[in-house]
């Protein structure tokens, strides 16, 4: 049986840099995410350095919540060397369903880079696998019905190549076409505070890179996640404690989870 805990011993052990190619608004979230965890952020986005940048780097994320055209150019580059380097590329399609231009964009991505892994809420990945009930506002999603295991699976379906999908929710769900995962863990307060989802790409992608088996990856990182939010709700103050102080907590967190309690605490549910 795996367990969570030495997938996050490696991290730290390993200190693996992630390159990310993720949007403004969640960029510092994401890079104190990453080096809370253990790991090292770079945030190179010209498309003239991020083939070079990318040779250092041991998995990379694309994060489409402030998309251009531009930076989508440089993501099919970033994301074509990291495959020629046998290195992971995590895909969170954020607020993929918002506009037709972003929509477009992704398929591109998935079309010809298909990335290694899969991240997004729930209502990102169910408007992936076809369905039309997918609710946002504005980059903003909300699951609208479905089972979200169901639509994950019918997703790596869709693509017909070796993909791990996870759909982050109340329940958060990892497939790889052969195992699928149920992952219990978090709280309520983290949909609230921004950078939440995107922070856990790249915890996602900081254990893939050093995790070579992506389910295990994904599913160990979303319970690390949820198991930070935990622990973030317990150590705030009584009172008015908000966002802001549970997004410091959560940082604070990640930086002192010890492995064992990670495994202690995580609870992941796989079948096969």
């Amino acid at each position: 049986m795996f367990k969570s805990s030495l997938i996050l011993q490696k991290v730290r052990e390993r200190t693996p840099l992630i390159h990310h190619l993720t949007n403004y608004v969640t960029m510092g979230d994401c890079a104190d995410a990453t080096m809370s965890i253990g790991a090292l952020p770079v945030m190179a986005e010209a498309e003239e350095e991020v083939e070079e940048m990318v040779e250092s780097a041991r998995a990379v994320v694309l994060n489409t919540g402030t998309l251009t055209t531009i930076r989508l150019k440089a993501m099919l580059k970033l994301a074509r060397k990291a495959k020629e380097q046998n290195i992971p590329v995590v895909l969170d399609p954020v607020g993929v369903g918002a506009t037709s231009f972003r929509a477009r964009a992704v398929e591109k991505i998935l079309d010809r880079e298909t990335p290694a892994i899969i991240k997004g809420n729930q209502a990102e990945i169910r408007f992936l696998a076809g369905g039309g009930d997918a609710a946002t506002s504005g980059i903003h999603s909300f699951a609208a019905g479905g089972d979200s295991l169901a639509d994950s699976c019918m997703l790596r379906d869709m693509l017909g190549v070796p993909v791990v999908v996870g759909a982050t929710g109340a329940v958060d769900v990892v497939s790889d076409g052969k195992r699928t995962a149920r992952i219990y863990n978090g709280h309520p307060m983290l949909p609230l505070i921004i950078g939440s989802g995107c922070m856990a790409g790249s915890l996602v992608a900081a254990f893939a890179a050093v995790e070579s088996d992506y389910f295990y990856a994904v599913a160990s990182a979303l319970a690390t996640m949820g198991v930070a939010g935990e622990i973030a709700a317990e150590r705030l103050e009584s009172g008015r404690s908000g966002p802001a102080a549970f997004k410091k907590m959560l940082l604070d967190a990640l930086y002192w989870l010890e492995p064992a309690e990670l495994d202690r605490r995580a609870r992941i549910e796989i079948q096969w």
